[in-house]
């Protein structure tokens, strides 16, 4: 029995997955939103390392022995991704909840039935944006730091010193997890306002309620909360209250991939 192919014109209508990473980047580029959320991380990443740097060099001879010492370069370079996840995270949220807000959702699991291509086409079109910004983002952050406290001889810092690859690289790193993290979170609430809550209460509410436990408590579970445990990629905090920078960054990953997960069994089971 011979087998019938389908027409040329219906195989061009089969969803593929690189089609759907086609229609995700369609969608992800076209917003107002992704264009201006990109423009304040960018910003942030390199506007607050510079006003850092500023400030460290403006009273650098007022500062103490101790508060010197307690200034490393890397922490002013990389200041800025501390506050650009915001932004971040909030575009993410925003990747898959304003499809329900708007109603989109139907169409979209309309043209592709199976769903989970969807989600995976958002995450991987959304990551791969979010690093290819932020990584040259944060390689600017170091270098206008730099420049400003180049005539600071304890904070004069190359780019090929030891561990700064790794944290410059790291905070485009962590930037990229954090998009997916909260696009994850996005899937899981189907809501705007609940996917960022989520996002801002996870990422910068908890960790510091922390502090009203008992020291050895806080100590036993603050290593392992996520923001902890990936923003450990791109610091220089060592000791017993952190993780080692690629073994926190390895449970962030976990921590994205588990919520990831989450978003993909509820999109199969739940009506859109």
């Amino acid at each position: 029995m011979s087998v019938i192919e389908a027409p040329p014109w219906e195989r061009g209508l089969r969803v593929t997955q690189p089609r759907v990473v086609a229609s995700e980047w369609t969608k992800l580029h076209s917003l107002r939103s992704t264009r201006w959320s990109m423009l304040v991380a960018v910003i942030l990443t390199i506007g607050l390392s510079a006003l850092f740097a500023f400030a460290t060099s403006d009273r650098w001879n007022r500062m103490g022995p101790r508060e010197q010492a307690n200034r490393h370069p890397l922490d002013i370079a990389l200041g800025g991704v501390l506050l650009s996840q915001l932004a971040i995270g909030v575009l993410g949220v925003l990747v898959i909840s304003g499809e329900y807000s708007t109603g989109m959702i139907r169409s979209t699991i309309a043209a592709v039935p199976r769903r989970l291509p969807v989600l995976w086409a958002k995450a991987a079109v959304f990551a791969t944006v979010t690093f290819c910004l932020m990584l040259p983002a944060v390689v600017a952050a170091f270098f206008a730091s730099q420049a400003i406290v180049d005539h600071i001889e304890p904070l004069r810092l190359s780019f090929t010193g030891p561990a700064v690859l790794r944290n410059v690289v790291g905070g485009a790193l962590y930037l990229t997890a954090i998009g997916v993290f909260a696009l994850a979170l996005g899937a899981i609430a189907r809501n705007t306002a609940g996917g960022i809550s989520s996002f801002v209460a996870i990422i910068f509410v908890i960790p510091p309620l922390l502090d009203i436990l008992p020291s050895n408590w806080e100590n036993a579970i603050s290593p392992y909360l996520p923001s902890n445990a990936g923003s450990d990629v791109f610091g220089i905090r060592t000791g017993s209250g952190h993780l080692s920078p690629w073994a926190g960054f390895g449970l962030f990953v976990g921590y994205t991939a588990f919520a990831l997960a989450t978003a993909a069994v509820l999109l199969v089971r739940r009506d859109t």
